[in-house]
């Protein structure tokens, strides 16, 4: 089962790092166009602490998008349960998104 768990782990976390790659190369580093309002799925595997989607934030701000005016982000969390991620990704593909983003984090344990 822990075999599993870290497989899942890795596939969605190369899945992120493809999305976020597809994100980038299909919005570009020009600003977007006025008009469109693009909307990405955000697919959470782990305890959401922000940090990540956060920086995600910056970094499409830096390229010109902004929520609420241009760009509005779909969170699903699978709260750390793997079986949820199917559901949750069909969901966010039923809305229909541009771009789906997968991604992990866990917060560390206190030693």
């Amino acid at each position: 089962m822990l075999e599993d768990t870290t497989m899942t782990c890795r596939t969605i976390g190369l899945l992120a790092t493809l999305a976020l790659g597809l994100l980038v190369t299909l919005l570009g580093a020009e600003a977007p166009p006025a008009g469109k309002v693009y909307r990405i799925g955000w697919l959470y595997f782990g305890v959401a602490s922000g940090d990540m989607l956060g920086g995600f934030r910056q970094g499409l701000r830096e390229l010109g998008y902004v929520e609420g005016q241009n760009l509005t982000i779909e969170q699903r969390n699978a709260g750390g349960q793997a079986e949820r991620l199917p559901d949750l990704a069909a969901a966010l593909v039923q809305l229909p998104v541009d771009v789906l983003v997968a991604a992990e984090e866990y917060a560390a344990a206190a030693a």
